[in-house]
């Protein structure tokens, strides 16, 4: 899986080298197309969160090529108890971002107990001032914001480095997330190559012979760095050179939630001339 979520409404990602300005270069590393689903529970919640229970189910697939693009259908669909009242939250995400890292467009809609909550929908496009975004939902505009990486151009970005031996470093990213009106900074840390552990319960299919990597991606608000510098959320996986993540852990800081892979299907692969 390439990418990653947000509860607050959006995708969030893992990331690319930053290009101040021009075209990327065409993403030359093999990701694999695939679909799969990952069961999530609550791990833990603090008493400020209110939250006693939270159980749900992401649906994820990924497919394209550095040639055609990448496309990204996404749906999370969660049962949320809060101070003895029970809600449930569908966030539907689709993206598609260009081969060469140019350009990237996102629709998020996520409904509470089937009623639609948020609509964020927008096109960003690299240029020479940074990512110029034109949104037409929640509002319609146009915002130049600061260099960052696509989502998809994060996680090739990721990968290599981790190959080259990289253990940390920080690198800005745009994934349509919240409103998106923001870019945010990550905070990347890769542990070494390693086989498959014992117990490991989502080592499925294809990945069970399959060498990964411990990863954990902070996200911060630049705008927040100055302040107590908490990120807004953290993710920690299992990353496959492939690109495929397992072994999810969301920590939104009052509460954590887990994710554990329970299918896994591989899809036929595009290729360029």
């Amino acid at each position: 899986m390439t990418v990653f979520f947000s509860v607050r409404g959006g995708v969030g990602s893992i990331a690319a080298g930053l290009c101040l300005g021009g075209a990327m270069p065409a993403i030359a590393a093999d990701l694999a197309p695939h679909r799969a689903i990952y069961d999530v529970v609550l791990s833990e919640a603090s008493e400020r969160s209110g939250i006693s229970d939270m159980r749900g189910r992401i649906a994820y697939e990924f497919r394209g090529s550095a040639c055609e693009g990448y496309t990204t259908n996404f749906r999370f669909v969660t049962q949320i108890a809060v101070r003895g009242a029970e809600r449930v939250t569908d966030q539907q995400t689709t993206t598609y971002e260009a081969g060469d890292g140019s350009m990237f467009r996102y629709v998020t809609r996520t409904f509470v107990d089937r009623r639609l909550d948020l609509h964020v929908e927008g096109t960003a496009m690299r240029t020479d001032e940074g990512i110029v975004v034109d949104r037409t939902e929640p509002v319609d505009d146009e915002l130049t914001l600061p260099p960052a990486m696509f989502p998809t151009e994060h996680m090739i970005d990721l990968i290599e480095r981790a190959e080259a031996g990289e253990r940390f470093y920080e690198a800005p990213i745009y994934d349509g997330s919240d409103e998106g009106d923001r870019v945010l900074t990550t905070t990347v840390v890769v542990g070494p190559e390693k086989r498959d552990e014992a117990d490991d319960p989502d080592a499925i299919g294809a990945l069970a012979d399959e060498p990964f990597r411990n990863v954990s991606v902070a996200y911060f608000d630049p705008a927040d760095l100055e302040g107590e510098g908490l990120p807004d959320y953290r993710i920690a996986f299992k990353m496959h050179d492939s690109g495929i993540t397992r072994s999810l852990e969301m920590d939104y800081g009052d509460f954590v939630i887990e994710g554990t892979m329970e299918e896994l299907e591989l899809l036929e692969a595009d290729e360029c001339d």
